[in-house]
């Protein structure tokens, strides 16, 4: 677990591993405004004081408010990975202030006492989210820069994760028929970013998921918005920035390691991405 901290707000970032599946319980007494991604892993929840119950796969999001917090889970799968952000309630309604209807409607109940959840409908994790999640994990900052950089993290991902719950539903013709099709399109995405060295081809990552091509490109757009290569593309992007931050291995090795034919195409790939050259961002994190 790793946990950030920013005027009261509370970021925490968690990987859990279980032995088996299994119950599992937590209580908070913290009067907090709860913003939770699951990352990774499916499971079933109920939230005791909102009095409701969620059977959950991995890349999901929601905002829930109760004075006090009881929980009771039973993990599906043996590792779990979550984010979460706390934001104090005063803060939050702040925050929210001058914010859509929704929040509004949101934050009104908050303030008469009542335990609330924004919406039935839990979001899924797209990636301009899953991209603000990943420069919380390898922000470079430190002291009042960081407070800072966290602070507008956090804002940041309460009006993306408001916004994904309210958009449209998908149409009638949705590519993903069941939930169990909807873990498979999750595990395709998850199997891309645990191969990005080294990138599976479609056919390969539609039978290693057990979809056929057709559902696996259109269901993977419906769900995170980005077809499979553009995805693969971006992440591949994003991990060579973070170990030109990271490390001390040249520009030339992690064009190499990213899988680049030339560290030339992989320089003119990443300032296409970020506007800047790699050894920009060495020089200048």
């Amino acid at each position: 677990m790793q946990d950030w901290f920013c005027d009261g707000i509370r970021l925490t970032y968690a990987k859990s591993s279980f032995t088996k599946n299994d119950m599992h319980q937590g209580h908070s007494n913290a009067d907090v405004v709860r913003l939770h991604f699951g990352l990774k892993g499916d499971y079933s929840v109920t939230y005791n004081q909102i009095g409701k119950s969620f059977d959950l796969a991995g890349g999901h999001h929601n905002l829930f408010y109760s004075k006090e917090f009881d929980m009771e889970f039973f993990n599906k799968t043996r590792k779990i990975e979550t984010f979460g952000i706390q934001f104090p309630k005063e803060k939050f309604l702040q925050f929210t202030d001058n914010a859509n209807d929704a929040l509004q409607r949101f934050s009104e109940k908050i303030l008469k006492g009542e335990n609330v959840i924004f919406s039935g409908k839990w979001g899924a994790i797209d990636l301009p989210i899953q991209q603000v999640i990943r420069q919380v994990l390898h922000n470079p900052y430190t002291n009042g820069l960081q407070q800072l950089f966290l602070l507008s993290k956090s804002i940041e991902l309460l009006v993306l994760s408001t916004e994904a719950i309210l958009s449209p539903q998908e149409s009638k013709s949705s590519v993903i028929k069941n939930n169990t099709e909807k873990e498979k399109i999750i595990a395709a995405r998850d199997i891309i970013n645990e191969h990005l060295k080294a990138p599976l081809t479609l056919s390969q990552l539609a039978k290693m998921t057990g979809l056929n091509e057709y559902k696996l490109k259109h269901g993977f757009k419906e769900t995170f918005k980005s077809t499979v290569f553009n995805y693969l593309n971006e992440q591949r992007l994003l991990l060579a920035r973070d170990y030109l931050r990271d490390t001390q291995k040249s520009v030339a090795e992690i064009a190499y390691d990213m899988g680049y034919s030339t560290p030339q195409y992989f320089n003119n790939a990443f300032k296409r991405k970020f506007g800047r050259t790699p050894k920009s961002v060495r020089k200048n994190p």
